[in-house]
């Protein structure tokens, strides 16, 4: 070992050795399978911190699962279809994709994103995530979309999809419809706004809005049955002003009495409710905000103007007519697309929707059945099943994607699909299999342009996971194989997508095999930045890339960074945990290389072991114990707490230096005493390098072969088992001794250092005041140790309690005075 731990050195050599030797694939490591269904990351710049935070942890129980003797199927995938890709390589290439074409736009995803996930995949490694990189996945890739498109096809033959025309959640910025799911709430400033229309007799009547610039889009007027300011107008009509069309004014319970005049306007659509009374009075659609966010022809004076601009001049010109009462500004809660934060639409379009509103419950008595980490993380789940109003809108008008597999015969409206057999397919790029429409035979037939959400994709990894374990031999869906593949064991991922990709992977796995996805979902935090809001590539709120602390730090390093976070809660970026982190990783490597030529690797025998080997023996099992209850239930961070609490106190503060004397005096001792103290160093050393390989794989796979891989014949200590090369030990009496022996040697470093002497400084007589009498026989045994670790020439023992609470240290003879 060199003096000096080269992490940059390290890390390449064992990113080659762990590929080479093929360490984390699944034939090297049998054992019961445990399966993690890794989110794979969005393909849509660069990765953040928050990224290497999240999935370290992940990787953190997959080693520790690896270690302790399951079979980890741990995949990695890459999610490059959809919106963020389109807008990345838009964003990149300073290009727009409907201005190049289709074809042309797909070809130049393709290329991009393959070049970004190198990248991804690069940096992953560096990290030193464990994932077997033969199994890698991407969302866009033929055996992602056939999966993807079979499910379509399965899932509407089964009832659970149906295609209508509409009132959708659309974004005009991002130019495609959206899921609720997607959906943000954001604080505007607005101003509520009295506008005068006129009844048949040219009465004024006052209407209260927040979106005058959808007044072209006014189809009624609504009234509460029991507001008797209103009953007359029952069956009458009222003009819109400006605009001059008349509408019909109806009474409804869902009218709000008190909120502004109690008369309002229903428009197509300003909102949810607009859409209920649209469906339920069987209303004229009149559009007056385009696909492309700008007023249509309905809009009359404002056609052409965007919706901020619309807005801004009909209230000039109802002011200008006299027909603005008054204007009260307010802040009023919208929804905006999560993508791009701006403000949502409803528009109609025919689109595909996925039955979920029915199965509520269903989903709800699901997550019971799922064990989630932490606990509270299932409320939060539970919630948004509960106020989920609207089905899941598949339907998504992009290029970048996977397409529906479906035509549309144009005489009949019947829909065409094609066999299992011929997907992936691509309606745009081919014609129907089947030449005629099975219905009236007409071959008048048209494909269908819209691509599919990306989740709804996502929400199939299971499947795609499933299809990397049986090298995709045959379908997903039908193997018998997959009844034992499902659930899968683990599922990570960050609190934000509870509502997206856990929700729709639990609605897609019981539609098509009525059981969870996995028993175990484990969820993350979000690392804050200086400002406290969630690190995104978006927000470009990141100025610590993983990149940059790579050059600056040890991947170990960030990665015991990472393991401070507590499952669920979200931190904040601080590089104080790097510099812990840096500290541990040269505490290791120079524990080693003062070990290493003491350690012998004989067999452990019980007998004649000693009172310190027994001790530590005691103290590591009793450690791992821990360790492993904490793991055991994915709580890392408590895990890699109790480690360092027996690293840094027990072995290295106390251990070690009450060792020293038998290592470099071994003449003053017994030669089995020796030998068995160097041989509980080599396997507690090993047991030390164990606990911390999941946190810090670099530096303890260094040391593990420089010290234990010639002896272990294992390439290296990511594939070691716990339970077969360690055994438990018990040794009470030994601790009890013990712990008052390491007292005393605390209190007289203590004494040395007020003293400003070095530890080596001899005492002539070390005075121990004994407050446990049965203590004093052991202590009397134990004299040897404690003057070699204390330097004392000479002890005594006093039975009566020190005169004062203060421990005493004589400097004219170098006496020291401690209590037991």
């Amino acid at each position: 070992m060199d003096k000096r731990f080269d992490h940059k050195q390290a890390q390449e050599l064992l990113k080659n050795l762990w590929r080479d030797k093929k360490v984390y694939s699944l034939e090297n490591n049998p054992g019961q399978l445990y399966s993690i269904d890794t989110p794979p990351p969005t393909v849509s710049g660069n990765l953040h911190i928050g990224h290497i935070f999240s999935y370290t942890q992940t990787d953190i129980i997959a080693r520790y699962k690896r270690m302790h003797g399951f079979s980890v199927f741990y995949p990695f995938g890459f999610d490059d279809n959809g919106l963020p890709t389109e807008r990345y390589v838009e964003k990149k290439r300073k290009i727009k994709a409907h201005q190049i074409g289709r074809s042309d736009f797909i070809n130049i995803c393709l290329e991009e994103t393959a070049l970004a996930a190198e990248m991804f995949k690069s940096l992953w490694q560096t990290i030193g995530l464990s994932a077997d990189w033969d199994h890698t996945y991407s969302t866009i890739s033929d055996a992602s979309r056939k999966i993807s498109q079979e499910s379509f096809l399965r899932l509407l033959q089964k009832g659970y999809l149906y295609r209508t025309n509409e009132p959708a959640l659309y974004c005009t910025h991002c130019r495609t419809s959206v899921a609720q799911a997607e959906l943000d709430d954001s604080e505007k400033a607005s101003t509520f706004n009295d506008i005068i229309f006129k009844d048949a007799h040219k009465n004024n009547l006052v209407i209260g809005t927040t979106r005058p610039e959808l007044l072209g889009s006014c189809v009624a007027l609504f009234y509460h049955p029991t507001d008797n300011r209103y009953t007359h107008l029952q069956n009458q009509h009222a003009a819109v002003p400006l605009f001059g069309h008349t509408v019909p004014i109806f009474a409804d319970e869902s009218v709000d009495p008190e909120k502004g005049t109690g008369l309002v306007m229903c428009c197509t659509f300003g909102d949810k409710t607009d859409i209920h009374w649209y469906k339920k009075h069987n209303l004229p659609y009149r559009q007056t905000i385009g696909l492309n966010g700008k007023m249509t022809e309905q809009a009359g004076p404002v056609a052409g103007l965007s919706f901020h601009q619309a807005r801004s001049t009909i209230l000039e010109q109802l002011a200008a007519a006299g027909l603005l009462l008054q204007q009260k500004p307010i802040l009023h809660a919208v929804n905006v697309h999560e993508r791009c934060k701006e403000e949502i639409e409803f528009v109609m379009l025919s689109q595909w929707f996925l039955n979920i509103i029915d199965h509520k419950q269903t989903f709800i008595d699901l997550a019971e059945k799922i064990n989630w980490y932490p606990s509270f993380m299932k409320s939060r789940y539970v919630d948004w099943v509960q106020n989920i109003s609207w089905n899941w809108c598949l339907s998504r008008q992009r290029f970048f994607g996977i397409p529906f597999p479906v035509w549309h015969c144009v005489d009949c409206s019947t829909i065409l699909t094609p066999d299992i057999t011929d997907l992936p397919i691509d309606p745009q790029e081919r014609a129907y299999p089947k030449g005629s429409c099975s219905s009236c035979s007409s071959t008048n037939i048209i494909p269908d342009t819209d691509v599919m959400d990306t989740w709804n994709t996502s929400s199939l990894t299971p499947y795609i996971c499933f299809n990397q374990f049986q090298k995709g031999t045959s379908s997903a869906f039908d193997n018998p194989p997959l009844e034992s593949f499902l659930p899968m064991s683990m599922r990570p991922q960050a609190h934000d997508i509870i509502r997206t990709w856990a929700f729709y992977t639990i609605i897609k796995t019981y539609m098509h095999h009525q059981t969870i996805p996995w028993n175990d979902i484990v969820i993350s935090g979000h690392v804050l930045s200086d400002a406290q809001e969630k690190l995104s590539k978006s927000k470009n709120n990141s100025n610590m890339s993983p990149e940059y602390l790579l050059t600056q730090y040890p991947a170990d390093a960030i990665r015991y960074w990472t393991a401070s976070g507590r499952l669920g809660h979200d931190v904040a970026f601080s590089d104080g945990q790097l510099k812990i982190g840096v500290r541990l990783v040269t505490k290791l490597w120079n524990a080693f290389i003062f070990t290493k030529e003491h350690m012998n690797n004989t067999p452990i025998h019980t007998q004649q072991l000693g009172i310190v080997n027994e001790w530590l023996l005691d103290k590591v099992s009793k450690t791992f114990s821990t360790y492993q209850k904490y793991l055991d239930t994915n709580e890392f961070s408590l895990a890699l707490h109790a480690i360092e609490e027996f690293f840094w106190n027990d072995f290295c503060d106390n251990y070690l230096e009450l060792i020293k004397n038998q290592l470099f005096n071994p003449q003053a001792y017994q030669e089995h005493e020796v030998a068995v103290t160097k041989s509980t160093l080599y396997h507690v050393g090993l047991r030390i390098l164990q606990m911390y390989a999941p946190y810090i794989p670099y530096v303890t796979d260094t040391i593990f072969q420089a010290i234990y891989a010639a002896h272990t014949a294992l390439p290296s200590i990511h594939m070691s088992k716990f339970n077969t090369m360690q055994e438990h030990y018990t040794f009470e009496q030994s601790v009890t001794t013990m712990t008052a022996i390491n007292s005393i040697v605390g209190q007289v470093r203590k004494l040395k250092t007020t003293a400003q002497l070095s530890l080596k400084t001899k005492l002539a007589t070390l005075t121990i005041h004994i407050t446990n009498p049965d203590l004093l026989p052991t202590l009397q045994q134990q004299a040897q140790l404690i003057k070699g670790v204390t330097q004392a020439i000479h002890i005594e023992y006093k039975d009566q309690p020190l005169a004062s609470d203060a421990l005493e240290f004589v400097n004219e003879t170098w006496d020291a005075t401690v209590k037991c």
